[in-house]
Parts: C-alpha cells; sequence; structure tokens
C-alpha cells in the first residue's frame, strides 16, 4: 500500500513507495518524539550544509553539481547531431480476386467490372519510412548511427540541423554491435563532435542525450548514468550504459554527451512495455564502439581479434574446485584445434584471469577484450593452472564471421541398455563408449569418455544441468575411460575431504566445466 509521511508538514505528503515507508531519520512517530526528530535532523543538515560551504566532501567523494541550465551545451552539441530518414520498397499485399463463377454465368461480367474498378492499379509496392538518428564524427561527412537504423534501407537520407537534406551512402556496418557508418557529401564543412571516455563515466554522472524522437527531431533530454556494463543479450559484446534520460523510438543512433560536451554513447535501446520512455534506456559505451567506428571508415568492415576457445563462468563452486580465491576469469572449457590458443599452449580447464594486461573479472569481458586486440599482435596471457599463476604468449588470429555450429543430439531410446554403473554420490549411471551407445546417443567417432545413461529425478548432478547423453571426458581434471573412473575419481575426492568435484562434461551446447558437490560418507 501507499503510506505518507506521518511527520511532514500539514499539505506537503513525502514521496511514497509501493512498500510502506519508514520514517525520516529511520524514526517511527512516537508522542512527541516526531517534533524533537525533526528538530534533530534540521540540525544534521545545518552541519552539513556548512562542512559543505568550507569545501569539506561529504564521505570522501566530491561530487559535480549540475549546471543551473544546459542551454549553453545544447547549443554548442546540436549541430553535430542529424536526424535520418530511411526508405524501403515493400511489396503490397495481393488485392482481393473476385469469387469463381460457373462459365458463362450473367453474373461473370458483373464480378469482373466490379473487381477491376475496385482495385488499385498502380504496382503493388509501398515505400516505407523510418526515422532514426546520428551524429557526425568527420567534419568531411562520415556519420554513425545504429545498424538497425539502417538495416534493410533502399534508400537514406541525413537531415542536418538547419534542415539542409542530404542522400547518404553505407560505408560499413557491424550488426554485432549494432553501429554502422555513413558519408555525405556536405555543401560546407560540418560541425564534428568529440568522443569521451565512457570508461571513467560514474553510475550518478549527468548526461544529455539528443536525437529524433517520434520524428520530432532536435530533441534534448537530460538525466543521469543510472547503471554500467548492463546485458540485454543483444550481441556478443553487450557493455551498455543505463541511463533515466528520456529515450524513445527515434533516439536510436543518437549520442549521449557529458557535461564536457563528449559522446560517451551512442542510443541504441529502451525497455519499454509502452514502447515510450520509462526510465530505462540503454547506450553503447563510446569504448566499445569507437574502435568498431574507426575500423568501418578504414577498411569497411570490423576485423576482430580470435583467441579460439570457449569459455564459461567461473562459479563459486567452480572456483573453490580449481582453488581459486575467489570467482573471476573465464574457464577454458574447450580449445579449438589449429586456433591462436592451441598453438600457444593453453589447455582446457585454464583459467584467464589477464589478457594483455586487461584483468578479466567476469567471463563476459574476455569476447570483447580479445576483439578489441589487433590481428597478428602477440600478448600475454595471465591464466591459472594447477594451482598457480602462468602467463602464455598468444599471437591473436582473425575472428571469421562464420559461427562454428555445434551439432545437437538428442537421446533416443533403443531396446537393451549396455552394462553400465550406478555413482550414488552424483545420483547417475553412468556406461563405457561403445558402437550400440554413439549410435543411440548420436556420438562422433572420436568422442571419448563414459556416457551418462540415467540420471535421478532431483539428484545433484540433475540441479548442475547434466542429462541423458552427455559424456563425462574428465573428472577431477583427470581424464575417464570406464564408469569405474569415474567413481574412483569421486571417491578420491571425498577422501581427500573436498566439498565437491570438478568434471567436464560435453553435451549439446559443446563442452562444459561443472563442479558437483558431494556428500562426506
Amino acid at each position: 500500500m501507499i503510506r505518507t509521511n506521518e511527520c511532514a508538514a500539514p499539505g506537503r505528503p513525502r514521496l511514497a513507495d509501493f512498500e510502506p515507508a519508514p520514517q525520516p531519520n529511520g524514526l517511527e512517530r512516537r508522542g512527541n518524539r516526531c517534533k524533537v526528530a525533526i528538530w534533530a535532523s534540521r540540525w544534521v543538515a545545518a552541519v552539513v550544509a556548512v562542512a559543505v560551504v568550507v569545501g569539506t566532501p561529504i564521505g570522501g567523494v566530491q561530487a559535480r553539481s549540475a549546471p543551473d541550465s544546459f542551454a549553453d551545451l545544447a547549443e554548442r552539441l546540436l549541430p553535430a547531431v542529424v536526424n535520418i530518414s530511411t526508405t524501403q520498397v515493400a511489396e503490397r499485399q495481393p488485392g482481393i480476386e473476385p469469387p469463381v463463377v460457373p462459365p458463362g454465368s450473367p453474373f461473370e461480367e458483373f464480378f469482373r467490372e466490379f473487381f477491376e474498378r475496385s482495385q488499385p492499379r498502380e504496382p503493388r509496392q509501398r515505400r516505407a519510412t523510418s526515422l532514426g538518428s546520428g551524429f557526425v564524427v568527420d567534419a568531411s561527412g562520415f556519420i554513425v548511427t545504429n545498424n538497425h537504423v539502417i538495416q534493410d534501407a533502399d534508400e537514406i537520407s541525413v537531415i542536418l540541423h538547419d534542415e539542409t537534406r542530404l542522400a547518404a551512402e553505407v560505408v560499413g556496418r557491424d550488426p554485432k554491435t549494432d553501429i554502422a557508418v555513413l558519408k555525405v557529401e556536405p555543401p560546407a564543412t560540418l560541425s564534428a563532435i568529440t568522443f569521451g571516455d565512457s570508461d571513467v563515466a560514474r553510475v550518478g554522472d549527468w548526461v544529455l542525450a539528443i536525437g529524433n524522437p517520434f520524428g520530432f527531431g532536435g530533441t534534448v533530454t537530460a538525466g543521469i548514468i543510472s547503471a554500467r556494463s548492463r546485458d540485454i543479450q543483444a550481441g556478443p559484446y553487450d557493455d551498455f550504459l543505463q541511463t533515466d534520460a528520456s529515450i524513445n523510438r527515434g533516439n536510436s543512433g543518437g549520442p549521449m554527451f557529458n557535461l564536457d560536451g563528449e559522446v560517451i554513447g551512442i542510443n541504441t535501446a529502451i525497455f519499454s512495455p509502452s514502447g515510450g520512455s520509462v526510465g530505462i534506456g540503454f547506450a553503447i559505451p563510446v569504448n566499445v564502439a569507437e574502435p568498431v567506428i574507426r575500423q568501418l571508415i578504414a577498411h569497411g568492415e570490423v576485423r576482430r581479434g580470435w583467441l579460439g576457445v570457449r569459455i564459461q563462468t567461473v562459479t563459486e563452486e567452480l572456483a573453490e574446485s580449481f582453488g581459486l580465491e575467489r570467482a573471476r576469469g573465464a574457464l577454458v572449457a574447450d580449445v579449438m584445434a589449429d586456433g591462436p590458443a592451441a598453438a600457444a599452449g593453453l589447455e582446457k580447464g585454464d583459467v584467464i584471469l589477464q589478457f594483455d594486461g586487461r584483468s578479466v573479472n567476469e567471463m563476459r569481458q574476455l569476447p570483447r577484450i580479445v576483439a578489441d586486440t589487433e590481428v597478428g599482435r602477440t600478448v600475454g596471457v595471465e591464466v591459472w593452472r594447477g594451482g598457480r599463476e602462468i602467463t602464455v604468449d598468444v599471437t591473436v588470429g582473425a575472428l571469421e564471421e562464420e559461427e562454428v555450429q555445434v551439432s545437437g543430439r538428442a537421446p533416443r531410446q533403443q531396446p537393451g541398455e549396455p552394462p553400465s554403473l550406478a555413482v550414488d554420490a552424483l545420483g547417475i549411471t553412468v556406461a563405457e563408449i561403445d558402437d550400440n551407445l554413439r549410435e543411440q546417443f548420436e556420438l562422433g567417432d572420436t568422442t571419448a569418455g563414459v556416457v551418462v545413461t540415467d540420471v535421478e529425478p532431483g539428484s545433484i548432478a540433475g540441479e548442475h544441468g547434466i542429462r541423458r547423453g552427455d559424456v563425462i571426458v574428465e573428472v577431477g581434471q583427470q581424464e575417464v575411460r570406464t564408469p569405474a573412473d569415474v567413481v574412483a575419481r569421486v571417491e578420491e575426492a571425498r577422501e581427500a575431504g573436498r566439498a565437491s568435484v570438478l568434471m567436464l562434461v560435453e553435451g549439446v551446447g559443446g563442452p562444459r566445466f561443472v563442479a558437483v558437490r558431494i556428500g562426506q560418507g
């Protein structure tokens, strides 16, 4: 329920949440204590005010105050922001066909003349128009916008701040980061933006968004950065800035500025059930976008670095299994043959902690760091292996656009299950791979390990995503070839007093490490 502040002055309700809120300063109303609380809070406020006047930062943080007006900043930045109009020729839906009547019927001529008069005579095509935003990155006429703004467009027009309309050509597009670069031939030198540093932008910093929402060009909105490093499942390099500055349809591709007038983001997406701004918008950080923009201008395409590994998140359980003090880094679940990692000697089970001097705190940071690395460059990669840190030198390869497809396999029921062995500590039954099991579970000819033939409902293994048809390749970072190997490795972990056992499991999604907790006997 909504609840107002009982201690507030008459006629001045406090802002309320949908949950019951405490009184100011965490105090409840008890007789005259409410007045004492107000007096005390005013006394504290006076002390704080004096501290601010004499220049003492509260909590050791010197906050930057908002300007009295954004007018001067907006006036300076608006000429560098453009509106983008795209046109796409689409086929019309076929018209209504006349009904079929018997030949020679008196209605035959009537229906033919009626439907011929009622159908449009122009070609069955229509021109669909959409609007977006962009900004000038080079005074000679290079424009940046979102790829989804100009995708599938047959004609692209850029409308400058002074309403000049120019035809635009696509220089290059990068769907993975949703960035596109256009080129126009301006009649005069354009006003261009300056890139800032999105890595130093902090939650709570003021930002300005300028764009073309709903076709209302040259619109300025202000807000703050409300979160960083958002993953909205838009692509492999998600690292969005979140803002409450109003972003609506048509703002896509427009710039997000800091108070120094520097671009720190490209407004790209909103979260809204209604389609309009609800205070949750997302921008591509300029430190992600700028290398892409430079390559698109120089080459018309993006050349990304490639390591040649399949990675997964390091959970607390996995960190404990590997002897790491905390969950961090990217766990190498598989090394691709003939890739840069294989040539450098990276191994399955390595935890990548640093790449080219940049820390990898979360798994999803590594793809972006590798992609930003120059192809052909040799860098140091710090990994955790065998309970210690080592450094491996890797020469970064070039990422091919074609993605390797992992062939899925669905277990098929076959009569006559082969001999198997139950691993009670995990709640699974495993069997040695033979020709029958290869056919039953569609395993490759070179697949090695033991196959899971049964998973008990509610078992520990089942809770960790192990399924019938999965192949256990390693247990305790040792290869297993028989069901007895699995049981022996589990017992060794139990006798050593370890809370979990580390397994390398190959399933439909490819190989992955799983740390499964085991009970002590």
